[in-house]
């Protein structure tokens, strides 16, 4: 009996510790009235144990869990897995640079390589077709991880080496690296990748030298071996004038 009195009453302790969370949620609801943020999208997007956090407020809590059972999927080479965790991860948290960066590195490397080696892909054809859907995922996921963050340079950073790694799209790399170099937190080295991308581009390499030398006459620190190698090819290549040419001990 005295066990069954415990209970009972550990019951109506637990029941009156939760009236005022569930008046305090319930008077949030009407607050921000659930004909808005109750709607069929966003139960889609993040499924039903996102849609419960969302409301909730537990939503970076969430996010950083299924974080973690992304990374798993990963060590499981799951990537359909990993793809529909990662759209709820960004989906919970959209300014969190990090996930969009690793979500995208995710497809547009990890699982685009993996692709080329399936044998469940017996065709050439069939293996480069799904390795071209993955550099799509990836791209998608960083230019809509810029769209929630437009101030964030690692993410330009990010499409840019993705244009020129996984398009071979120099022209887009060179102006990715030019929107980081803009902003504030951005790396020395986003002006110098710009114009390194821009004297790979048919047609520009006179806007690449012109960039490439203000650059080179800034001082020493500026005077690394990829500056000066391009810079001695577009010289070649632009008939510079030996007058205006850099120093030949710098090659």
């Amino acid at each position: 009996m005295s066990r069954v009195l415990f209970a009972f009453a550990m019951l109506l302790v637990f029941g009156v510790m939760k009236l005022p969370a569930e008046r305090a949620l319930s008077s949030q609801h009407r607050q921000v009235q659930l004909a808005d943020v109750v709607n069929l999208d966003l139960r889609e997007k993040i499924g039903q144990l996102g849609f419960v956090a969302a409301l909730s407020g537990f939503r970076a809590m969430l996010a950083d869990f299924l974080f973690i059972q992304a990374h798993v999927g990963w060590e499981r080479t799951e990537w359909g897995r990993v793809l529909f965790l990662f759209r709820q991860v960004t989906t919970l948290q959209p300014h969190v640079p990090l996930f969009w960066d690793m979500a995208a590195w995710h497809m547009a490397w990890n699982a685009s390589a993996a692709a080329m080696n399936d044998p469940a892909l017996p065709r050439l054809a069939l293996r480069v077709k799904a390795q071209r859907e993955y550099f799509a995922l990836g791209k998608d996921f960083l230019e809509r991880g810029i769209k929630n963050n437009p101030d964030k340079p690692q993410l330009y950073e990010a499409l840019a080496r993705l244009y020129r790694e996984k398009y071979d799209d120099h022209a887009r790399a060179s102006d990715c690296f030019a929107k980081a170099a803009r902003l504030p937190g951005a790396q020395s080295y986003d002006r110098r990748f710009s114009a390194y991308e821009l004297s790979y581009c048919e047609g520009r390499e006179r806007e690449a030298y012109e960039r490439l030398r203000t650059l080179y006459d800034e001082g020493e620190k500026e005077h690394l071996p990829t500056l000066i190698k391009r810079l001695k090819f577009l010289e070649e290549k632009l008939n510079v004038p030996p007058e205006q040419r850099i120093p030949d001990k710098e090659c």
